[in-house]
């Protein structure tokens, strides 16, 4: 796709998608193939997910404004015993979005499921405030997961919470392939 109608210009602001309900990532994927549309390029960090069977990265891989890097392991992080790698994995996806940050020319970032590896002190909320306070003007820089913190709500321009109200898996559905993952 050319770049035609690329102007990042606009941009420059600063999302919080958080709360207890589904669909934070989806929201911040749903804004990448957007801003794809426009041609603008997107870095999407996937904190404390790597090597998970996503259908929504098999799709966006076809894009080619939109790059996934994943960080983590395939096991869930236990919050109350978090392994040695799990704290390594966070300060690399960490170290990651600071080279993208102040080395590379994105239009939108997306640290996918950030507000959890601060939640479990995987990573310093001192650390993630200094990158935001420090971003570029012109990028478009998307936090999503649970728990977001005061100080990183209030540093966005936009705060979605998403609430759940009602969802399959209180009736015991468990995760179902093309739905929720």
């Amino acid at each position: 796709m050319n770049k035609i109608d690329h102007d990042a210009s606009q941009l420059g602001l600063i999302h919080v998608i958080s709360g207890d309900g589904k669909g934070k990532t989806t929201s911040a994927l749903g804004l990448a193939i957007r801003a794809a549309g426009h041609g603008f390029r997107t870095l999407i960090i996937q904190f404390m997910k790597k090597g998970w069977d996503y259908g929504e990265l098999k799709t966006l891989d076809a894009i080619s404004q939109i790059t996934i890097v994943q960080y983590g392991t395939p096991e869930f992080v236990d919050r109350e015993n978090p392994q040695p790698i799990d704290f390594i994995e966070a300060k690399a996806a960490l170290d990651r979005a600071r080279v993208a940050i102040f080395e590379e020319n994105w239009d939108l970032l997306i640290l996918d499921e950030i507000n959890v590896a601060l939640d479990f002190k995987l990573i310093s909320e001192k650390e993630v405030v200094d990158l935001l306070k420090q971003k570029p003007k012109n990028l478009e820089l998307v936090l999503t997961g649970r728990e977001a913190s005061n100080n990183i709500i209030e540093l966005a321009d936009y705060f979605t919470e998403i609430t759940n109200r009602k969802h399959p898996y209180q009736r015991k559905i468990i995760a179902r392939k093309g739905v929720e993952f």
